[in-house]
This record gives structure tokens, sequence and C-alpha cells, in this order.
């Protein structure tokens, strides 16, 4: 039998359709390769194996009475441990919700499952998205495939590891502030953040309301493409979403789209505090566009120093509302012996919530307090429309922008985890496409002098994600990582 767990969601679905291989066949090979390296990596946190094979086993009925099937039947993927499965646990790795059961199906694996995808299992993460490192899940550590002594990035670190080692060919991830694309550049494979309101947030466990976005992770760019398709779409259950007709992505790929056309690398995000390995690998991607086709010009974004600082204060302000309801009465976890109710709100969040959860919630908390108000989160709010309006007037210049994914590569466990400042800077270059609600995607670049993956950053106007996606396309058939295997699960 074909050893499918190294192809692409395309190849396994042609091989579905064909009737080269069943969709049990297929989900027992993906299952074995979790046995395989699932205890090296950490990835996931629950396995959905009684849906994945309910799903399986009615994609080979439908098949064999030739029913009509979605463009995703066929293909495994796994679920960002942040958005409701029905039936299952959506736990945000956090011992708060620990053993909650989604009682509904989030709008975007609804989507998934009516396209015929099959649900393997619901990946580990950063404890309510909150983390660059996924150190910060209460209930493991994930490692990175390609070193096993590093991070994989965060929060969505589960999904993205989980693809990089070939656990599934893709993965749903959220991006508040670069949870897909940083996790995606530590691990070597393809991330995308969707236009703000492209994909319904319905059922996603909230962090910061104004910035969380769904978007999926793959080994390469039509699959994010096919992913993305599938799960884009106006949501009358989102009051965020978007009423705008969405592409067939897949079909409208282009390559020859990134010809002529105006990239943007970004100054502030090419100068000090990017690793030299870094810097040295995007300079060679810019040469890649430039053999394209595309003009390379130098784009200024002044306010983005301050991106940081704002997203900081915003999303803490809005963590610490939207983590309001975890308190020990509705659902979740409650703690034991309290004397009243102030003293069960207090040992339930003591007890349910970890560290950095904490410490964001009283950061926003602070924000929003009176007599700080104005100084802090007005502020914070008036920088984020400067930052956007910095790439409102840099996209009448160019059509695409460009800077690393990350200052760094992946780094050490525990690196960074005393200085909480530094490990919010690892976000610095995927933080302002987030305020300002744009596209944006990470794919590998290269390689440091210590084998660990380099991330390219692309950044598209506001529901320019074809041209975004052909202009990945262009580099991937020049740049193409998706056949190596990471040095930690080969």
């Amino acid at each position: 039998m074909t050893d499918i767990t190294k192809k692409s969601a395309k190849e396994i679905n042609k091989l579905f359709l064909n009737k080269e291989i069943s969709a049990k066949e297929i989900l027992d090979q993906f299952y074995k390769q979790i046995e395989q390296v699932e205890s090296k990596i950490d990835a996931l946190n629950i396995s959905t194996k009684e849906l994945g094979y309910s799903q399986a086993e009615e994609l080979d009925k439908k098949l064999s009475k030739g029913e009509k099937l979605g463009p995703m039947a066929g293909v495994p993927i796994i679920i960002k441990d942040i958005l409701c499965v029905k039936n299952y646990p959506v736990t945000c790795s956090s011992k708060i919700l620990e053993n909650f059961i989604a009682p509904y199906e989030s709008t975007c694996t609804q989507k998934l499952w009516e396209a015929g995808a099959i649900c393997i299992a619901k990946s580990n993460m950063d404890e309510f998205a909150m983390g660059s490192s996924t150190e910060n899940s209460a209930f493991k550590k994930t490692k990175n495939p390609w070193n096993l002594k590093n991070v994989p990035g965060g929060s969505s670190g589960g999904s993205a590891a989980a693809v990089s080692a070939f656990e599934a060919p893709v993965s749903l991830g959220t991006d508040t502030g670069g949870s897909i694309r940083q996790p995606a550049g530590f691990c070597g494979i393809v991330g995308f953040k969707p236009t703000y309101g492209r994909v319904s947030r319905f059922g996603l466990v909230a962090f910061a309301s104004s910035l969380d976005q769904i978007g999926p992770f793959s080994r390469d760019v039509y699959d994010t493409a096919l992913v993305l398709e599938t799960i884009s779409g106006y949501d009358s259950k989102d009051s965020t979403s978007l009423n705008v007709d969405v592409p067939s992505y897949t079909k409208k790929l282009n390559p020859e789209l990134v010809k002529d056309k105006k990239i943007g690398v970004i100054k502030e995000l090419m100068g000090d505090g990017i690793d030299a390995e870094v810097k040295n690998e995007i300079e060679k991607s810019i040469k890649i566009f430039e053999n394209l086709g595309a003009d390379i010009v130098e784009v200024s974004l002044p306010n983005v120093k301050y991106a940081v600082p704002v997203y900081y204060i915003l999303a803490t302000a809005e963590a610490s509302a939207n983590l309001a309801r975890y308190d020990g009465v509705k659902y979740g976890l409650r703690s034991p012996g309290a004397k009243d109710l102030p003293s069960m709100y207090r040992t339930t969040r003591h007890d349910g919530f970890g560290a950095e959860v904490k410490r964001r919630i009283m950061l926003g908390t602070f924000a929003l307090s009176s007599g700080y108000y104005d100084a802090y989160y007005k502020k914070a709010q008036q920088v984020r429309k400067l930052v956007t309006q910095d790439f409102l007037n840099a996209f009448e210049k160019v059509d695409l922008m460009l800077s690393p994914t990350c200052p760094s590569t992946a780094f050490e466990f525990g690196a960074k985890v005393a200085d909480p400042l530094s490990m919010y800077i690892s976000d610095i270059a995927t933080i302002p496409a987030s305020l300002a609600g744009l596209p944006a995607m990470s794919i590998p670049c290269g390689f440091d002098s210590k084998g660990l993956p380099i991330g390219l950053q692309l950044i598209a106007p506001s529901l320019s994600e074809e041209l975004l996606l052909s202009s990945a396309l262009a580099f991937e058939k020049v740049c193409s990582f998706s056949g190596k295997v990471p040095a930690g699960v080969a």
C-alpha cells in the first residue's frame, strides 16, 4: 500500500476519489504515524478517533454509491484545541476548561466536515492562545520536529508541529498576533492568517475578539488555498463576518500574477534585532522574487515601532473582558471548599489559570481601569489606527509587502520564560498585520546553520488572499522544502 503520510492533501484527495485507497485506510496510516512520532513531539491533546472513523466510513459509503463528494474528501485534519468540535472537549490547554465538552460545532469545522475532511485530533497550544512557544499549555510542552530541544512557536504550536511531523497534511490554528505565522516559520511549513472577518469566528473560544482569526497550516501553498477556500465565507452567527464573495483560491492560483508586481520590503523589520542568518535568507528570497519578475522597493511603516506595546495593551484588555466568564458558576472548573461567592471566584481562577493568563488578565484589567483607560487603552486604539494608516499609505505604492516572519529561528525551551518581554518581542514582525486586519502568511525560505527553518512573511491588502497565495506559489516553485523530513522525527 502507498505511504500517504508524506503526501499533500491534494494528492490524498485524488487517491481517495480514484479508489486507490479508502478513507479508513488513510486514517489507519496517519494514526500509525501518530503512534510513531507523537511521544517525541507531544503535539496533540485529544484524539477524535471515534469521530474520524465514523466520518471515514460515511465517505467510503458515499464513494461506493457514486455520490458527489466535497473538495476535501478523505483529507485528514487536526484542529487547534480552541475550536469547538461538538461532543468533544475544548480545553484551550487550560485546567479551567479541562473537562468542558463542546455543545455545538464551530462554523469552520462544520464547513470542513461538509467538504469531506476527516477529524484526526485536537492539538496542544498555549493556554487560551496566550504565548509564542506553546510552553504555556497546562498539559504538555510541544517540541519542534526539527530539533526536539527547541520550541515549535505559539500559540498554535501543536497544529504546526503536527503538520511538520506528518501527523496530518493540514491543520487549523488561530492567529491573534502571529500565532499561525510564527509557529509556521519555526516549523518550516506554510501558515496563513486571512483578512479579519474572512473566516467565521463562531465556535472559537475568544482571546482578543478584534484580532483573533482562524487559518490553515499545510506543507504547500495549494493545500493552504484548499483549506482557506473551504472555511471562508459569510456567517450570520458572527457579527464580524464579512458578507463578500469568496473566490475559488485553488482555481485562481496563478504564479504569473507576481510578474511586474511591486513588493515592498518593510524597512523597520529588516534592521537591528534581526538575526544575521535570518536576514541573509530573506535577502536571498528578495532576489528570487526579482528573478520572478517582481519589482522590489523599500517601504516604511513609521508607526510599526509601537505595534508590540499597542498589541499587548489591546489584546490583554480584550482578554480581561473575555475571560471574566470563567468564574466557576456556569461551566468549567469550580474549585471546592469556597465559603462564599467571591472566594469561589478567586480560588477557581487561581487554580484554573496559568501564570501567563493571569499576567495578561491583570495587565488588561489595569489598562481598562478607571483613571488609566484614556492613558493606555484609548491611546493604544489611536495608535492602532496610525499603524493601519501606514499600511494603507504603503499599499498605494506597492502590491505586497515582505519581511522575516520572526527575528530569529526557534529558540530552546526555557530561553525566554523568565523574561516575558523578550518573548513578546518575538512577534514583532507578525503583530502589525494583525493590528491592521490584513491577510498575511509565512512560507519557508531556508534554514540556519543549525538546521532550523526560517520563515518569510508576505502581507497583502485587505481581501487580497488570491494575490498572496499566487505570489507564494511562484516562490514555492523555486524554493520548496515540502519534501524534507524534520531531523527530530526522521
